[in-house]
C-alpha cells in the first residue's frame, strides 16, 4: 500500500509539472484564433459626373400686378340712386355699375330738342324769304344788298340748326353718362359710395375700382451686375441664348409650391433704379382660377440661357472646408477617396453647378461620408435620388442661389 501511494503521488507531481508546458502548446492556436481580421471597404453612394446641356434658371423676387386697372368715376354731376353690382364679382365692359338721377338730364334733353325745332322753323322762314328776295332782285325790284342780307339770314339759320343739334347730342350724352358703366372686364372691388351720395362733375373721388386678373402680370427685378455677367457669358460663348418663344417663366409661392401654368417674358425695362441698382422685368401668366391676386409676393423662375457643357452634382455632395471653400470627395480608379477642391455656381433643382474642379467621368461621393476618411478605400455604389436613378432628371426646378 505504501508503494502504491508513493506511485500515485509521483504521478500527480509529474502532471503538475507538465501543466505549464501543455498550456504553452495551446497558446499559438488561441492567438491565431483571436487575431483581428481586416475590415471590408465601406460602401458609399457615388454619381458619375457627366457634361450635359442645362438651362440656367434664375429665381428672382416679384409681385403680382393686374394687367389693367380702371378707377370708376362719374362724368356728370348728380345724386346716385342705385348701385347695380355686387362687390368682388366679375363684370364685363359695358355692365351697369351705378345710376345717377336721370331727370335733370332728361329735362335738359327736352329743352335742347325744343331749341332745335325752333331753329329749324327759323331756317324754313329764312329759306323762303331768301327765295323771294332773290326773285325780286333778278327783276330789279329790290337792291342787291337786300338779296345779300336775305341769303346771309338763311345761312345764319342753318348754322343755328347745327348748334342746336350739338346741344341735343350733348344733352343725350349727359343722359347716357347718368348710367355709369364698367370700362373694362375684370373684378370690381368695394363700392366706395352709396345711394344718396351727391357726385360732382370731374370729381376725383373713385366710385369703385376694376382690376383685370386674367391674364395677370408678375413684376420682378434683377440686379444690373447679374445681367452684365449674363451678357458677357453670351458674348464669350459660355452660354447660349434661349429663343424668346422657348423661354419659360414660372412662379413659386411662399410655401415652395410651383404655379402650374407657365408664363412668358414680356419685356426688360431699359433703365436701372438709381436707389437699388435693379432692372425691372415683367412676365405674363394665365390666371383662369384667380389664384394669383394683385400684391401677392412670389418668386419668379426664368430661363435666361443654356450651358451646353454644364457639370452638376447633388447638393449634399459638396462639402465646406475650414476656410469656407467648396470641396468634394472623388473615388479614384483604385477605389481610394481623395479630396478635390471645386468652384460652385448656382443651386438649381437640388444640384450644385460646378464651374471648376471636376471633369466628365469622375465619381463623386454623395452619401456615406461618416464611413471613411480621405485616403481610405471604399466600395462605390450608384447613387439614386428619390424616385429617379439620375439626380435632377425630369424634375422641375425648385430653388436657386448664387455664390
Amino acid at each position: 500500500m505504501t508503494i502504491i501511494n508513493a506511485r500515485a503521488a509521483g504521478f500527480a507531481l509529474l502532471l503538475a509539472g507538465l501543466a505549464p508546458v501543455l498550456a504553452g502548446c495551446n497558446e499559438p492556436k488561441d492567438a491565431v484564433a483571436a487575431a483581428p481580421t481586416e475590415d471590408p471597404a465601406p460602401e458609399v453612394s457615388v454619381v458619375t459626373v457627366k457634361q450635359q446641356a442645362r438651362a440656367i434658371v434664375r429665381e428672382l423676387p416679384g409681385r403680382i400686378a393686374p394687367t389693367r386697372v380702371a378707377d370708376v368715376r362719374s362724368r356728370v354731376s348728380g345724386i346716385i340712386i342705385e348701385r347695380a353690382f355686387h362687390q368682388g364679382t366679375e363684370v364685363k365692359a359695358g355692365d351697369t355699375l351705378y345710376r345717377i338721377d336721370p331727370k335733370p338730364f332728361e329735362v335738359e334733353l327736352q329743352a335742347a330738342k325744343a331749341s332745335l325745332h325752333k331753329a329749324e322753323a327759323a331756317y324754313d322762314l329764312a329759306t323762303m324769304q331768301a327765295k323771294r328776295i332773290t326773285g325780286l332782285a333778278q327783276q330789279k325790284a329790290v337792291s342787291e344788298a337786300e338779296g345779300e342780307r336775305a341769303i346771309g339770314a338763311q345761312r345764319q339759320a342753318e348754322a343755328e340748326i347745327a348748334a342746336r343739334k350739338a346741344d341735343v347730342a350733348r344733352a343725350r350724352l349727359n343722359l347716357d353718362y347718368a348710367t355709369i358703366r364698367a370700362p373694362i372686364d375684370g373684378i370690381v372691388g368695394a363700392a366706395l359710395v352709396t345711394e344718396g351720395t351727391l357726385i360732382a362733375q370731374n370729381d376725383t373721388t373713385n366710385l369703385a375700382t376694376i382690376q383685370q386678373l386674367d391674364p395677370i402680370y408678375a413684376d420682378f427685378t434683377q440686379s444690373v451686375s447679374e445681367m452684365n455677367n449674363l451678357r458677357r457669358a453670351f458674348e464669350t460663348g459660355d452660354l447660349e441664348r434661349i429663343a424668346p418663344d422657348a423661354a419659360k417663366v414660372r412662379l413659386v409661392f411662399d410655401d415652395g409650391s410651383i404655379y402650374p401654368l407657365v408664363g412668358k417674358l414680356l419685356f426688360s425695362e431699359a433703365k436701372v433704379d438709381t436707389f437699388t441698382g435693379q432692372v425691372t422685368l415683367r412676365g405674363e401668366f394665365p390666371n383662369p382660377k384667380r389664384e394669383l391676386l394683385p400684391g401677392m409676393y412670389v418668386r419668379v423662375q426664368i430661363e435666361q440661357g443654356i450651358d451646353t457643357d454644364a457639370i452638376a452634382v447633388p447638393q449634399q455632395a459638396v462639402q465646406r472646408n475650414g476656410g469656407g471653400g467648396a470641396e468634394v470627395f472623388v473615388v479614384k480608379s483604385d477605389g481610394h477617396v481623395a479630396v478635390q477642391a471645386v468652384k460652385t455656381g448656382a443651386v438649381q433643382d437640388g444640384l450644385w453647378f460646378v464651374t471648376e474642379g471636376l471633369r466628365g467621368g469622375e465619381r463623386v461621393v454623395v452619401e456615406g461620408f461618416q464611413k471613411f476618411a480621405a485616403g481610405d478605400k471604399v466600395k462605390p455604389q450608384p447613387y439614386a435620388a428619390a424616385g429617379d436613378a439620375s439626380p435632377g432628371a425630369g424634375r422641375q426646378p425648385t430653388a436657386q442661389a448664387t455664390r
